[in-house]
């Protein structure tokens, strides 16, 4: 997988995902086996834009070439969906979420795989010099 391909692939998801959390976050969690109250709707909007921020930084650093920024990204893609699945497997090991509870964790280990695959690849950090 290059660079390019998994800021695509991200800024893809987060655009789905992002959507559904802002315009019907109810309907999304109830496909999952959840409710929300206002304050959960409030609170999965909130992510929905902070998805729809991550959708931007995917889509216009796809084609960035700078080593440090790169790796920046990479790092922040890293520890962000790294979050996720644990978030997520949590939740979904608590029965908090139903059986596509689990689908979302997949994704989320597939980006957090992704980003250190190319990390580890593309070694962007080795590639910056100090001082």
């Amino acid at each position: 997988m290059t660079f390019r391909t998994l800021l695509i692939i991200k800024a893809v998801v987060c655009l789905v995902f992002g959507l559904f959390l802002l315009l019907a976050p109810g309907a999304l969690l109830g496909i999952l086996g959840s409710t929300l109250n206002d304050g959960g709707t409030f609170t999965a909007r909130e992510y929905g834009a902070a998805m729809i921020g991550t959708l931007l930084l995917a889509w216009f650093a796809k084609d960035v070439k700078a080593p440090d920024a790169r790796g920046a990204i990479l790092l922040d893609l890293f520890v962000y969906d790294l979050i996720g699945v644990i978030i997520t497997a949590s939740v979904s090991l608590s029965g908090v979420l139903n059986i596509l509870g689990w689908s979302i964790v997949v994704v989320y280990l597939f980006f957090t795989l992704g980003s250190a695959y190319v990390l580890l690849k593309d070694k962007p950090f080795g590639q910056v010099k100090m001082g």
